[in-house]
């Protein structure tokens, strides 16, 4: 939502890199037009977060009217803010939006809709990624060093055509002036 860009700094950072809000304005407006999850070969469920109590199958995320801001409640806010939990059932997400939801919840979902396993993103995961529920459910996390504090690994995650992962794991970047940065070159072709 537009105030959680606020709340985590994305509204300051375009204040300071462009000089006004016009940049943020136009992301925001942007993000109100983005799936909310996607479906890899009909078998491997990929929302931002998680699972919504509202929505038991792919049809009825279809039925939500995205093209709106994310409302502060309700199945799309599930979508982006619930997290995977070891306790069963539903549960009060501690992020104050969203719920947790266990490992029952999780296998439910994948068997009405026939999928393999929920891969998505959300939650800070020290290596990068992190498998819970028993290999149904993968936290993906690509933000290094999340906040420039948290020391954390990034990982992206390579799928073939048997839907088997492979993760690449990686570290962020050093910092500028330690000597270690990339050089960039210009190609040939632009001399």
């Amino acid at each position: 939502s537009r105030q959680i860009t606020q709340v985590y700094g994305f509204y300051d950072e375009c204040l300071r890199k462009y000089g006004t809000a016009s940049v943020w304005k136009m992301v925001t407006d942007l993000f109100d037009f983005l799936p909310l999850a996607a479906i890899v070969d009909n078998q491997l469920f990929c929302p931002h977060a998680g699972l919504s109590p509202g929505l038991n199958t792919i049809s009825n995320i279809d039925q939500l009217s995205r093209f709106e801001e994310v409302p502060h409640e309700g199945p799309m806010c599930d979508l982006l803010w619930s997290d995977p939990d070891e306790r069963p059932g539903w549960g009060i997400s501690p992020r104050g939006a969203g719920y947790t939801f266990g490992q029952d919840v999780s296998e439910q979902f994948i068997h009405t809709n026939g999928l393999k396993f929920i891969m998505r993103a959300h939650q800070l995961v020290s290596d990068g990624y992190c498998w819970v529920h028993e290999g149904s459910v993968c936290t993906l996390f690509s933000a290094p060093n999340y906040c420039y504090r948290c020391g954390n690994l990034a990982a992206i995650c390579e799928i073939d055509e048997n839907l088997n992962c492979k993760f690449l794991q990686f570290e962020h970047a050093p910092p500028r002036g330690t000597g270690t940065e990339v050089k960039r070159m210009v190609p040939d072709y632009f001399l």
